[in-house]
């Protein structure tokens, strides 16, 4: 496919609701799973460093 213009490009040929919004779903799903996976291992390591020091009690 050959865009003329930005608008053109951005048009998408009629289906740019569907293809931005598809790339948008796309990058919130991801950065979702991000957030999800940086949270539950600083959870991991939070309850890690618990069990360490109350080993040394």
């Amino acid at each position: 496919m050959q865009w003329n213009s930005v608008s053109e490009f951005l048009d998408m040929g009629g289906y740019a609701l569907y293809v931005w919004g598809s790339f948008g779903i796309s990058a919130l799903v991801v950065i979702a799973e991000i957030w999800q996976v940086r949270a539950k291992r600083r959870e991991i390591l939070r309850n890690l460093s618990h069990e360490t020091h109350s080993d040394r009690d």
